[in-house]
């Protein structure tokens, strides 16, 4: 368990390999855009996705995934969930039952609305049964490459697996639990993005703390109907991977999501948002598809329901919070 591949060159594949470089004998990084890995390798420096932190000496950039697999033990994939499935496929040739998978990326597959360790099992499975877990938890890229305490979760329904991984990646700075519940897990990760575009919009509209906490409050409790009835844990959701990360994307200046949802409050439509990120908001296509769970598991997502009525059917900011403040009224 001495060799990492991490496969996507975003911020927060680069801040991994800043952080876990010294867990490991061989660390190499996959990054997609050929010219930016020859600048990084030339540079020491994502300027594109993280720039200001240097990449450790040891830390080997590539853009050739042949490269970054060889001998690999550990494959860390950190690409956005759109492309999940396509890596997965062209790497399938080079990837063998001795490694382990962990999915560091935090959306549901559009059309399928398979969570990402699904989704990497369904394409591994058809050569060989896969050992994957989900890591997830609380951490903005730019803090992590700071070196500033942190603390994750690594979620696999094989315990063993779990723990070899929480023992490879753990360091003074990178602290990590593990959790036998990748269900709520993946469920609180890729949904706490729609709530936080919501919380962008509270934001941009001069809205004040006591919106920003309702909000925050009832988003747990529709990603929590939805996660129990997915089969994930309660307990799961109140921790690390469910409130957690949901008030620092929330809250948090760093969060690509709220930021989405502050430019849609000033009145930007939402191709002009995306076309002006070099970074993907992963919550635009976690809405598409968390409609659709709550469709298919009968799951009552009202904050949900109005984030995608602004972005598919060009619901004003300001009508979908009058909207949700005026739906019937109801217990807690």
């Amino acid at each position: 368990m001495n060799r990492l591949a991490i496969i996507g060159g975003g911020s927060w594949g680069t801040a991994l390999s800043i952080v876990l470089a010294p867990r490991f004998d061989r660390l190499r990084l996959w990054i997609f855009e050929k010219e930016l890995a020859r600048r990084v390798r030339a540079v020491r420096e994502n300027d594109v996705y993280l720039s200001g932190f240097q990449l450790p000496p040891d830390v080997e950039v590539t853009s050739d995934l042949e490269r970054a697999l060889d001998g690999a033990s550990i494959v860390l994939s950190v690409m956005p969930s759109q492309h999940v499935r396509r890596l997965y496929q062209e790497m399938l040739s080079r990837l063998n039952d001795s490694m382990v998978f962990v999915s560091a990326t935090k959306g549901i597959e559009n059309g399928s609305l398979l969570r990402m360790t699904e989704v990497i099992g369904e394409v591994v499975s058809t050569n060989f049964q896969p050992r994957i877990c989900a890591l997830s938890g609380p951490t903005f890229a730019r803090e992590v490459a700071k070196g500033e305490p942190a603390a994750l979760v690594v979620a696999s329904n094989d315990q063993a697996v779990a723990q070899a991984v929480q023992r490879a990646f753990a360091g003074p700075a990178f602290r990590l639990y593990t959790n036998p519940d990748p269900v709520g897990v993946e469920v609180g990760a890729a949904l706490k993005n729609v709530i936080a575009i919501g919380a962008g919009i509270c934001h941009g509209l001069g809205l004040g703390s006591n919106t920003v906490a309702a909000l925050i409050t009832r988003g747990l409790a529709e990603i929590s109907r939805l996660a129990l009835a997915m089969g994930g844990r309660q307990e799961t959701l109140s921790g690390l991977a469910g409130l957690g990360d949901l008030v620092l994307t929330c809250t948090g200046e760093l969060s690509r999501n709220r930021k989405v949802g502050l430019e849609l409050a000033r009145g930007r439509k939402l191709d002009d948002i995306v076309a002006s990120m070099k970074m993907v908001a992963e919550g635009i296509h976690t809405t598409y598809a968390a409609v659709d769970l709550a469709r298919k598991y009968q799951v009552d997502m009202p904050i949900t329901r109005q984030m995608d009525a602004i972005f598919r059917h060009g619901r004003s900011p300001r009508e979908a919070v009058k909207e949700l403040m005026e739906r019937s009224l109801k217990g807690e």
